[in-house]
């Protein structure tokens, strides 16, 4: 996997600030993650009936193929990192009145 550098004006200028910035990424970060292990535990479920043809090379290969794919798929950071430079995530500062109904 290659390094890639991310340019942290670019990232700042879409916030306002840096840190708001790192706190969208790290939340959307969060989502992408939760909704990939998801679909990879859906996928591995199929496999958990069939205790007898786990021991098919055919049956694990399939298995293989399934985690290979998310091994390969890029980190949920970057894939966050992404989507907010293309614009693709929606955030919004919450106002004074947002603020009241959290006390």
């Amino acid at each position: 996997m290659a390094i890639k550098t991310v340019d942290m004006n670019r990232l700042a200028a879409l916030t306002g600030n840096l840190y708001e910035s790192v706190a969208v990424l790290s939340k959307r970060s969060r989502q992408i993650s939760s909704t990939i292990k998801n679909e990879l535990d859906d996928k591995l479920a199929y496999f958990e009936g069939f205790e007898q043809e786990l021991e098919d090379p055919r049956f694990q290969e399939e298995q293989a193929k399934v985690s290979i794919e998310y091994e390969v798929k890029p980190e949920p950071t970057e894939m966050a990192i992404d989507e907010m430079i293309t614009g693709d995530v929606y955030f919004r500062k919450p106002t004074e009145e947002d603020a009241q109904f959290l006390f």
